[in-house]
């Protein structure tokens, strides 16, 4: 099996077709049954958040794994596979291992070096076990990136410059407000993680009076007990919004939640920011007068996005050793079923021999029989030990599967193993 990692972000797609791509949580485990259920998919692991969704799988081909993960997404997103691929970036083994610990690192974050993400590719995982799409390979790969991720945050500045979405989008709607938030009314529409991460950041920022409504009431009141913010009936959305200074957006819903007739009427200046994807606000609503509308888009080219240069080679450092990590740890894994192999092929020599000394010795007895067989067990093991344990070792090794490869030659071991593609064509472009 192979790594395959097929998706589309912010850097490839626009808004528009990130909304038809998202994958509500609730499709998540079907959407991975039908990803494994792919001839060449083996196992699937599905990210999908307000900038990004991406198919981590393990394929046994590379060219019939990417055909069935994008006829997946086509199907899905209802985008034709003709249009979904100008905007689909793929990697694949060592590409798609580094690209996924430079996701969990937030290297490839809108807002570089957020933390969320890591959650995000935590739940990712987490869904794929529970639906038990997820083999040793993507086992192994999310625990590496989960790992490269905390070691990114704990040992660089690269989370203190720039902490979430929600910190890049205050930051304009403090430019567009004079420069200071401090004392400005705000709202929170939606109490999922994107909007508690909203009112934690905004209560920071010194927002206040801080209100938030939900379609769920007890989850918008807990989160505002939490805060001490103030929770509004989601029926009285329009008098809430009527009050504030910034509202934040940050639902599920698949409908737009503010429209230009929820603002009718209104005179002060608003800023929205719209963090859902999709997208919460209707387009209407940045036409109308007073109202600045910050949605995914519009962070996407700021450049208060972008970190210091020097946190950014930190972690790319880590990446770089985390990757060859990686690689020497499955070069070793995927020499291991030849090394089987070649000892069952002894194993099977030696019990061949016992059965002709059987039938050449009729009087030898059982303790007789049983002390030639430890005899010869003993002396193929001595002679395997050695070259089994170095091919391990130069296994390990850039190269090392030259070494497997050599082993299967001289023994004619059958041993199955994918066949990787000689080139991986470039599909949109890579991220």
């Amino acid at each position: 099996m192979n790594l395959l990692s097929v998706g589309a972000s912010h850097r490839t797609a626009g808004i528009d077709t990130l909304e038809r791509l998202v994958i509500a949580r609730s499709d998540i485990p079907a959407v991975l049954q039908k990803l494994v259920a792919q001839p060449y998919v083996g196992e699937a692991v599905v990210l999908s958040t307000c900038n990004r969704v991406e198919i981590y799988a393990a394929v046994s081909g590379f060219h019939g794994g990417l055909g069935d993960v994008c006829n997946v997404l086509a199907e899905q997103s209802g985008i034709g596979a003709k249009d979904l691929a100008a905007h689909l970036y793929v990697h694949y083994d060592e590409a798609a291992v580094r690209h996924s610990f430079r996701v969990s690192a937030g290297l490839d974050s809108m807002v570089v070096g957020e933390a969320q993400i890591l959650g995000q590719l935590r739940d990712a995982y987490h869904a794929a076990t529970e639906t038990d799409t997820a083999g040793r390979l993507l086992h192994e790969l999310m625990q590496q990136a989960l790992r490269v991720g905390k070691r990114a945050h704990a040992e660089t500045g690269i989370d203190r410059a720039g902490q979430s979405v929600v910190t890049a989008a205050l930051d304009v709607a403090a430019a567009t407000l004079g420069g200071d938030l401090t004392g400005r009314t705000g709202l929170v529409v939606g109490a999922g993680a994107m909007g508690a991460l909203s009112v934690a950041t905004l209560t920071r920022s010194g927002v206040g009076p801080l209100r938030i409504t939900n379609r769920g009431a007890a989850r918008a009141d807990r989160l505002a007990e939490a805060y001490g913010a103030t929770a509004v009936p989601f029926d009285a959305l329009e008098q809430a919004i009527a009050a504030a200074d910034i509202v934040v957006c940050a639902t599920a819903s698949t409908e737009p939640v503010l429209t230009a007739a929820t603002l009718a009427g209104r005179e002060k200046p608003l800023v929205v920011l719209d963090l859902a994807v999709p997208r919460d606000v209707a387009p209407e609503v940045g036409a109308l007068p007073g109202v600045t509308v910050v949605d995914i888009d519009s962070l996407a080219t700021s450049r208060r996005t972008l970190p210091a240069a020097a946190e950014t080679a930190a972690v790319e450092q880590i990446v770089a050793a985390e990757v060859e990590h990686f690689l020497a740890w499955l070069r070793g894994a995927e020499v291991a079923p030849t090394v089987a192999a070649l000892r069952t092929r002894a194993d099977d020599v030696v019990s061949a021999e016992l059965r002709k000394l059987s039938a050449r010795r009729p009087e030898f007895t059982e303790e007789q029989r049983a002390d030639v067989s430890r005899t010869l067990h003993r002396v193929v093991q001595q002679l395997l030990h050695s070259p089994t344990v170095r091919v391990r070792q130069l296994a390990a090794e850039p190269g090392g599967d030259q070494y497997a490869a050599l082993l299967r030659e001289l023994f004619d071991l059958d041993v199955p193993h994918a066949t990787k593609a000689d080139a991986v064509p470039e599909i949109g472009g890579q991220a």
